[in-house]
């Protein structure tokens, strides 16, 4: 089960945040990177809050789920993206979701609110609902001190990139590795995009 204290901040203001998503500015840094290395098939987007990008991903031609542990964020999502299928599932585990559903996973700045111990865990779940060969795009937010938490109580954990890297196989690619500004939050953040092997 993911950071109780994130959870219940994300239920608390799911109508609030559900706003804040669909006011930013586009996030076409990131959809660039869906478009140019995703491929065509069933696609799972991971911690998928009020489902901005599940929908983007469905307008797009990808047969999407989204999947989040925060019940208010998936009635927030429902109501806005009914023709979409939401469902909950908590990272680490992922029990609800079968290994190898995936041709494309989609984890945008989830994994830095689960803590330390639960991140290596997370990542290998990740890739084990990928189909052989398939993508997956994961994010983070990057955190330079301590663990902190915001003023509502979401926790954002502190670790370096070889944290995740090593949770990868010697057969997996790594397609795409930058640190940036996000075009739509306009906090930095770490992209990976990795092909399984």
């Amino acid at each position: 089960m993911g950071d109780t204290k994130t959870i219940i901040a994300y239920n608390k203001g799911a109508i609030s945040y559900a706003k804040e998503w669909q006011d930013q500015p586009v996030p076409a840094d990131m959809y660039e990177l869906l478009l140019k290395y995703f491929k065509a098939g069933v696609t799972a987007d991971i911690g998928c809050g009020s489902g901005r990008d599940a929908a983007w991903l469905s307008k797009n031609g990808f047969e999407v789920s989204g999947f989040d542990v925060s019940q208010g964020l998936l009635s927030e999502a429902r109501k806005l993206h009914p023709g979409i299928l939401f469902r909950w599932s908590s990272l680490p585990e992922l029990k609800e979701i079968t290994s190898g559903s995936f041709q494309n996973v989609l984890c945008e700045t989830v994994i830095m609110h689960l803590e330390l111990s639960q991140i290596p865990l997370a990542v290998k779940r990740l890739r084990d609902i990928l189909c052989k060969g398939g993508i997956m795009y994961l994010s983070w937010r990057v955190t330079v001190q301590q663990p902190e938490r915001d003023a509502a109580g979401r926790l954002y954990s502190t670790f370096e990139k070889e944290l995740i890297i090593s949770q990868f196989k010697n057969t997996d690619l790594i397609l795409f590795d930058q640190e940036s500004t996000s075009a739509s939050s306009g906090k930095t953040i770490h992209r990976l995009v990795i092909q399984q092997g």
